[in-house]
């Protein structure tokens, strides 16, 4: 039985090998010959100049986003929400780390990326890597200084070290993200007016130039922060967001479900229809009084207002398009024989009505969790959900792996909400810690995480009681996976280094404080299984036997296992079976299994860790 490697693909050695597949005799031993290759390419396509962006540490950036690690993602059950039935993922750590683990479980998988990435404000960011220069490797390296060691240029935030340092940071993870997009998946990037430039050049380095969709404006703010500093100078009251598809945008459409697509619960005369909330929020900066008229009888309260005008809500009444839930509140219903044109056409201008701004969104967030959560500003979920409805279909995997205070997880569950819709998501977030000064802190916030993951909560519990019936089969859980080091023991000592007290250690090669979920997690990581799927736990001859998703994987982890598991497991005829190296004392034990396998399912994958 061979082992499981547990470790993450070599990206850069698997592009080496493709370009072995197409030119053999450009590669040996590994490396590239790469004058060779210019000659097979031809001196057309290898001239000595081209247009290029660059910065100093983007060579160790690239190198850095196919090196491979050896990390693991463990199990979190009592932090997590419906472990058992969710499909959604809230993952802890270094977004780095973890777009590496997830390299293989969802390749070309996610439909929609959102990603919010830290402003490059000129100070330091959390995501300090490994690849990031110190000033004086930066200076040394960009030619600050000249040959007799004066100083050729002042080491202003203009000079360019902290764009390099951001543009370091986010290059591999975008690199890595490109990956898991499906075909017609798309990538959105909020950013600001600093590093959109750059945004741009490492987005059409990434998916290509020709794969931008669009640069979407929209009004962050009702009225600039700082008016009354400089009376003449344009005042900023708005953003970007930045969309790229993995392949050609011209053979895209924006999100237009038709009618066969969707899930309509009810009938009547006119047909079969599905109900959709028709008010929205009167508070803060969506306010509008003149919006909250009386229609049919009922007029919202003063959290809420109509989504349209007095003749449109009239007409809706009228031509029997508008129910009451349980609790006499408004619905729209939408026939499946009138839901075959667009829902509402792009525009690449976004105004605050429809995206909301980052004081609405900062609103939003403290009526969730309260006012002590230490957000400056947070993205709202009305632009969130329009980008995903726009650019998601009704089940895809919405990916967010700068996730903050997860903005994203909750337009997701609201969209589902509304729309009937299976959409999945997957947050990834730092484990920043809370400052121990701040009133998140105070409120007894440790991280980041912990803000994130009570919004979650609050948020998919309020949605499930106000629709009712209606949202009895929404997803509102989230399993909590966390970045750790690997499962194994590390054992990187000679012969002549082992002790006998070291050896008597290394009768398992598992880390002591894992348990059998943190060593399943690690081999649906290896294997490239989802992490999402449903898992049963049995005992069979008094071991625990653990089935992931009907038989994708069985594993038992058990000291010893004996023959009458190993052949139960067989018989069942799993894809993938995995065992403890240390389970079978003997060679030919392991030599009994492989045999059993061969017998009674032969096309199973058995490995051991």
């Amino acid at each position: 039985m061979d082992k499981l490697k547990l470790e993450t693909p070599d990206l850069t050695a698997a592009k080496v090998a493709k370009i072995a597949e197409m030119f053999p005799g450009v590669v040996t031993e590994g490396k590239v010959n790469f004058d060779l290759l210019r000659t097979m390419l031809g001196d057309d396509v290898a001239g000595d100049e081209a247009y290029e962006f660059t910065w100093v540490g983007k060579r160790e950036a690239i190198r850095e986003a196919g090196r491979p690690i050896r990390k693991t993602l463990r199990p979190c059950i009592e932090e997590s929400k419906d472990w058992d039935i969710t499909e959604n993922l809230y993952i802890e750590g270094d977004n780095l780390d973890v777009l590496k683990l997830l390299q293989e479980s969802y390749l070309g998988k996610v439909k929609t990326i959102y990603i919010d990435p830290p402003y490059n404000t000129g100070s330091d960011f959390v995501y300090r890597d490994n690849f990031t220069q110190n000033r004086e490797d930066y200076e040394k390296e960009a030619g600050v200084y000249g040959e007799d060691g004066g100083r050729l240029f002042r080491n202003t935030e203009s000079n360019g070290r902290l764009h390099s340092d951001w543009c370091s940071m986010v290059y591999p993870r975008l690199a890595l993200a490109r990956n898991l997009l499906c075909n017609d998946g798309i990538l959105l990037v909020s950013i600001g007016d600093r590093e959109i430039a750059n945004t741009i050049k490492i987005l059409d380095e990434i998916l290509g130039a020709s794969n931008q969709v669009c640069i979407f404006i929209w009004k962050s703010r009702a009225k600039p922060t700082n008016a009354g500093n400089a009376k003449y100078r344009p005042q900023k009251v708005s953003e970007y967001v930045v969309a790229y598809s993995k392949k050609n945008p011209e053979t895209l459409s924006h999100n237009v479900i038709s009618a066969k697509e969707r899930f309509y619960p009810h009938e009547n005369e006119q047909g079969k229809f599905r109900l959709t909330t028709i008010l929205t929020s009167n508070r803060g900066t969506f306010r509008r009084e003149t919006m909250r008229f009386t229609s049919g009888g009922y007029t919202p309260d003063d959290d809420f207002r109509w989504k349209a005008g007095k003749e449109t809500i009239d007409n809706l009444f009228e031509s029997n398009h508008m129910a009451l839930n349980d609790d006499g509140v408004p619905m729209e219903k939408k026939y499946a024989n009138e839901e075959s044109d667009p829902l509402y056409p792009i525009y690449t201008y976004v105004d605050s009505d429809i995206s909301g701004t980052a004081e609405s969104g900062k609103a939003d967030l403290s009526r969730i969790v309260g006012n002590k959560h230490g957000f400056d500003t947070v993205k709202p979920v009305q632009l969130v959900k329009y980008l995903i409805s726009t650019f998601s279909n009704d089940d895809g995997i919405v990916l967010d792996f700068f996730s903050g205070s997860s903005t994203t997880a909750q337009a997701v569950i609201e969209l589902n909400s509304e729309l009937q819709s299976k959409r999945k998501f997957i947050m990834v977030q730092i484990e920043e810690k809370c400052d121990p000064t701040g009133e998140a802190f105070t409120a007894g916030y440790r991280t980041i995480c912990d803000i994130a993951k009570k919004r979650i909560r609050l948020v998919g519990d309020k949605i499930k009681d106000e629709a009712g019936i209606l949202a009895q089969d929404l997803d509102i859980g989230f399993r909590v996976l966390k970045l750790d080091d690997t499962n194994m023991k590390d054992v990187y000592y000679t012969a002549s280094e082992y002790t006998q007290g070291m050896l008597a250690g290394l009768e398992s090669n598992i880390k002591d404080d894992r348990t059998d979920m943190d060593l399943l997690y690690g081999c649906l990581i290896e294997w490239g299984l989802p992490l999402s799927l449903p898992h049963t736990h049995e005992e069979i001859d008094g071991v625990a036997v653990h089935t992931y998703n009907g038989g994708d994987l069985i594993a038992c982890f058990a000291d010893t296992v004996s023959g009458a598991v190993v052949k139960e497991i067989a018989r069942r005829k799993p894809l993938r079976a995995v065992f403890r190296d240390s389970s079978f004392s003997s060679s030919p034990e392991k030599i009994n299994v492989e045999e059993i396998f061969k017998l009674l399912a032969p096309g199973t994958n058995v490995k051991v860790l």
